[in-house]
């Protein structure tokens, strides 16, 4: 389950709900639930995936 999603200059930081690192992935944060997180990536697209990082779907 997700705890957090923090932005880190170019990259977005994930953790859970004891914060412990989960992933992290390349781009800005767009918003978090508990169990996805949706990143906006330097192509303009917005890409999100599930508490371990897999890759869902883009908008």
């Amino acid at each position: 389950m997700i705890g957090t999603a923090k932005q880190n200059g170019n990259s977005v930081s994930v953790y859970d709900e004891k914060g412990r690192y989960l992933f992290s992935k390349s781009g800005t944060l767009i918003g978090y639930t508990a169990t996805t997180v949706t990143i906006k990536t330097s192509s303009g697209s917005q890409s999100t995936y599930d508490e371990k990082g897999s890759y869902l779907f883009s908008k």
